[in-house]
């Protein structure tokens, strides 16, 4: 299931996903959501493409793609960001830097925080300072389907506002006690997080049509060596 869209920052970011999901901004831009929960799938930004680590947001513009097809944006919203960044490019350039700097403290939460108090403090007092900087009105809107979801609608700085989603969503993992399922993906190369909502808790993989497949791949590999070997 995707993050629900709304034309306002949407807050209410403990949607869970069931599988993997790949999905295409309305500028363009695929991106593939793992992580389950919006806050993980923006750790997974930093992602590694054909074993190269690579930052999906090489520049402000991916950083809006990206919001939009996670639903954070809609097209409205995002076109607005957009002009007010042609506007602003300072601005701009700045909201880009914080977003990666939110995106390290949320790695250390998702990697280690889960055994390290000191990662979780850190992480604690990186998502209030964002919680803290932003003005807005919170409000319940109606879904298409019928459902209602939270909302923030910032005020003053277009920017200030992008990442309170995000941060929401990691907070909420604190809050609900979610760091115990919250898992790096089992290959060694790969840097994918994720949250296991598998019954047993035994999730290994960010994707198996991915990195799963290549383990197997690589167990039938040696398998079969071994077997030639002693022959």
């Amino acid at each position: 299931m995707a993050h629900p869209q709304s034309s306002l920052v949407h807050a209410d970011a403990s949607v869970a996903h069931a599988s993997t999901v790949q999905r295409r901004s309305t500028s363009g831009g695929a991106f593939v959501f793992i992580g389950e929960r919006l806050w993980l799938d923006f750790v997974n930004t930093d992602d590694v493409r054909r074993g190269v680590r690579v930052d999906v947001f090489r520049d402000f513009e991916w950083l809006v793609r990206w919001l939009d097809a996670a639903g954070v944006l809609d097209a409205e919203r995002a076109a607005g960001i957009r002009r007010r960044a042609q506007q602003q490019p300072a601005g701009a350039a700045a909201a880009l830097v914080d977003a990666r700097r939110i995106r390290a403290s949320l790695r250390a939460l998702a990697e280690r925080g889960q055994h390290s108090e000191q990662i979780r403090a850190d992480a604690l007092q990186e998502i209030n300072r964002v919680l803290g900087r932003s003005a807005g009105t919170r409000r319940v809107e109606g879904r298409e389907d019928g459902s209602f979801a939270r909302a923030f609608v910032p005020v003053g700085d277009a920017f200030a506002g992008l990442m309170i989603p995000v941060v929401e969503s990691a907070a909420d993992a604190l809050v609900q006690g979610e760091l115990l399922r919250v898992r790096r993906c089992a290959d060694p190369r790969c840097p994918r997080v994720f949250f296991d909502s598998t019954r047993n808790g035994r999730r290994r993989w960010c994707d198996m049509s991915a990195c799963g497949n290549r383990a197997k791949a690589a167990r039938f590999r040696a398998h079969h060596q071994a077997e030639s070997g002693g022959t």
